[in-house]
């Protein structure tokens, strides 16, 4: 017999679990697939920044996304961990971009207050520090000579990727979510009397409306639905160190300090296709950058080396589309897993339930490239 459910998410991942922790409770069957193990996973690869200041440059529609994401985080954090008992280790304390000379301080000065300027209606909320006002914020941090300054935005943060996608695949079965793991969709069938059969090896299940959240897996799945989104996979290599006496108050972009010490360095951004290898010309790049910014760091010794895929689109920012030819199905993917959890389980999934992309969501179809490529 085929299982029933009103809802299939396809992909378990950060976008898929935090959709289906949003979309779960009260009387819905909803069904969660995962993928394969053997998947490429960002989301048991990723850095765990909660980050806003400078996404969106040219782009203030992405820019207010993220921003609104990271403001929700505390309170998303906060019920997240209450309903799985998992602690996200999340700190809202602000996040630097770090400069390391004074044509890289005075370049990220004039995108910062570009940034800023692009939403009028906001407060800014990214500002520049010097290494003297550096210094005096944050006394512990022993940072190398090189580091003339640094861009702050003050509603950045991080948390460990690791515990919140499982915090958000607990709640998601505590509200009554169903999740099965290894499941990795091979068919997605429209029936003859609306809604849709999803297959995965011999299961098969039918719902009358499915969301496509796989990751990379959406450039496959997606045309099954009419939903053709291009995108692509780009490398990123990381590295950590052992557990450290505190360095790093604060994230860095491309160095974080862990709630147990370890030191996250990265993040390589390599177009080599699906090629997972780690490179030690990748290594020694980020890290004579995390050197110059930590110089302490060259005495701790570096305990694993790996990458992972991103997911990216043609302009780097999300897609969220409704298929015309298959009424029921969405389609959301993007490369900001983490910071737009917190969107994802609250305004994307009320949109989903409404079923209606709202204005200030219809911006990121990707009927957008077209346009592009004629303009």
């Amino acid at each position: 017999m085929t299982a029933q459910f009103d809802v299939i998410i396809i992909g378990g991942g950060m976008v898929g679990a935090a959709i289906g922790y949003g979309l779960a409770g009260g009387k819905r069957r909803i069904l969660m697939l995962d993928g394969a193990d053997t998947d490429y996973r960002a989301a048991k690869a990723n850095f765990g920044l909660v980050w806003a200041h400078g996404k969106g440059m040219r782009d203030p529609n992405y820019q207010r996304l993220s921003l609104n994401a990271a403001k929700a985080w505390p309170s998303f954090a906060s019920q997240l961990e209450e309903e799985s008992g998992i602690s996200l280790d999340y700190e809202q304390k602000g996040g630097l971009n770090f400069c390391l000379s004074d044509d890289e301080f005075d370049a990220r000065a004039k995108a910062m207050d570009a940034w800023n300027r692009q939403t009028p209606e906001l407060a800014p909320s990214a500002h520049m520090l010097d290494r003297a006002e550096l210094l005096r914020r944050f006394p512990t941090m022993k940072i190398g000579k090189a580091v003339v300054g640094a861009s702050f935005g003050e509603f950045d943060g991080h948390a460990n990727p690791l515990r919140l996608l499982a915090a958000m695949q607990k709640a998601f079965m505590a509200r009554g979510g169903q999740l099965q793991n290894n499941r990795p969709v091979t068919d997605i069938r429209r029936l003859s009397g609306g809604g849709f059969e999803v297959q995965s090896g011999e299961y098969r299940a039918q719902c009358e409306r499915i969301v496509i959240a796989a990751g990379l897996g959406c450039a496959a799945l997606g045309p099954m639905v009419g939903l053709n989104v291009p995108i692509r996979p780009q490398r990123g290599q990381l590295l950590v160190t052992e557990r450290l006496a505190p360095l790093l108050p604060i994230p860095g972009s491309g160095l974080r300090q862990t709630a147990e010490g370890t030191v996250m360095i990265g993040v390589t951004q390599e177009e080599v296709g699906f090629d997972l290898a780690t490179t030690t010309e990748g290594a020694a790049r980020i890290t004579r950058k995390a050197l110059k910014i930590l110089p302490d760091l060259a005495q701790a010794k570096l305990v694993r080396q790996w990458s992972c895929l991103r997911i990216m689109t043609p302009d780097g920012n999300p897609v969220y589309a409704r298929s015309l030819t298959h009424p029921g199905a969405e389609i959301a993917t993007c490369h900001s897993g983490v910071t737009l959890a917190s969107f994802h389980a609250n305004e994307y999934a009320k949109a989903f339930d409404a079923k209606s992309i709202p204005a200030d969501l219809e911006i990121f179809h990707y009927g957008r490239f077209d346009l592009q490529k004629t303009s």
